[in-house]
């Protein structure tokens, strides 16, 4: 009997789920194998909402996966022995694989005395603060759809937005002016120029000395990389994310496939940063090369244009900016009531992705670039 080729991925994100539903659909003789450490879905588009309590429809990852044809193994990866090409689990549980797809997204860093936006106690916090002080550190998407939606939830709270740059910088300037007016509307108090150096218990602690009363603090700022793959000898660059080539293969360990914010993954514009826009394509396109390897032919190279900055502003709120293919402001946004449908259409569609009874062609998950992203050798590795 023919052995099955062993397809195991790490991390059940939404570029993990993607890989996973995409080569299930499109292999045959397979065994493809999830793992994660919970058997729940994160829907990290709608953090925000869950840190001031709203309750959302709680998504079984193995409800997800079995209908396409895979299996899930709950457990924490300990260990990647490139050499057997094996992954070992925290519970000593091993498993073999002959493609590995690495999708261990990035996390904010842990900061003493501070909540992140994935914290499960940070709803609890801002109940019991209703009418306290909440500083929210870091104006990137993340700080502001959590100070927005905390200032809506408990208009006596006072909300304050730190950061060093303009909140929305990235956006043009019609975009930018709505988000801060309707942070205005909201009561958040923004302060730009600030950085946080330290936070203190009840307190932040600024550059320059000065310090900001708080009950609660939120750090949104900065990413940190797991160590896995560097720990296992796969190469990675200098923020810890596996160098990959044109195809998403690490370029140390060609069986070893990198998909979101875990890889290094170079554009004709630049590198890509991590978000759900850029990372559910690169599981689609993974998806399709692993099966275009298994039928003897080589895969493609990974082209990427970005659409969209969709930015919720409170459940009554929101704007979205859309970009040309290297993420930078074309003149076109929505805002108020055509923002939100957009931008919870933009939020719901990765799970009916994973729902879909066939597999997702990568191709209409995202945008190439155009002639201005055209693949070319120095591509194929990430500085």
């Amino acid at each position: 009997m023919e052995m099955k080729h062993r397809i195991v991925v790490l991390g059940a994100g939404y570029t993990g789920m993607m890989a996973t539903h995409g080569i299930a659909r499109r292999t045959r003789n397979t065994d493809v194998t999830l793992v994660n450490p919970t058997d729940v879905f994160n829907e990290r588009l709608r953090q925000h909402q869950v840190a001031v309590g709203q309750e959302l429809a709680v998504h079984r990852i193995p409800d997800l996966v079995a209908p396409a044809g895979a299996a899930f193994v709950q457990g924490r990866a300990a260990r990647i022995d490139v050499v057997s090409r094996s992954v070992v689990l925290d519970d000593g549980q091993k498993l073999t694989y002959d493609h590995l797809v690495y999708a261990i997204g990035s996390t904010t860093p842990r900061v003493e005395h501070a909540f992140t936006i994935d914290d499960p106690a940070l709803a609890q916090a801002l109940r019991s603060n209703a009418e306290g002080v909440l500083a929210v550190c870091g104006a990137g998407l993340t700080g502001i759809e959590a100070a927005a939606e905390a200032a809506e939830a408990y208009p006596r709270m006072q909300v304050v937005l730190l950061s060093r740059g303009e909140p929305g910088s990235m956006m043009g300037s019609k975009a930018r002016s709505y988000l801060m007016n309707t942070l205005d509307r909201l009561g958040v108090e923004v302060r730009t120029g600030v950085t946080v150096t330290r936070v203190l218990p009840g307190a932040v602690e600024l550059d320059g000395g000065g310090r900001i009363l708080t009950d609660v603090t939120l750090w949104t700022t900065g990413v940190v990389h797991a160590r896995l793959a560097a720990e296992a000898g796969i190469a990675v660059d200098d923020a810890g994310r596996v160098t990959v080539d044109t195809a998403l293969r690490s370029v140390s360990h060609p069986e070893v496939f990198a998909v979101g914010d875990a890889a290094a993954i170079r554009q004709a514009y630049g590198t890509i940063h991590g978000t759900c826009q850029s990372g559910i394509p690169t599981g689609a396109h993974t998806a399709e090369s692993i099966a275009r390897i298994l039928r003897g032919k080589d895969p493609r190279p990974f082209r990427f244009g970005y659409i969209h900055q969709p930015v919720s502003l409170g459940r009554k709120d929101a704007v979205i900016q859309f970009t040309n293919p290297d993420d930078t402001p074309s003149r076109w946004y929505l805002k108020g009531r055509a923002a939100i449908a957009y931008k919870e259409a933009v939020s719901s569609s990765p799970l009916k992705f994973y729902r879909s009874k066939t597999a997702i062609p990568s191709a209409i998950t995202k945008r190439t670039g155009g002639r201005h992203n055209r693949p070319t050798p120095e591509a194929a590795l990430t500085t």
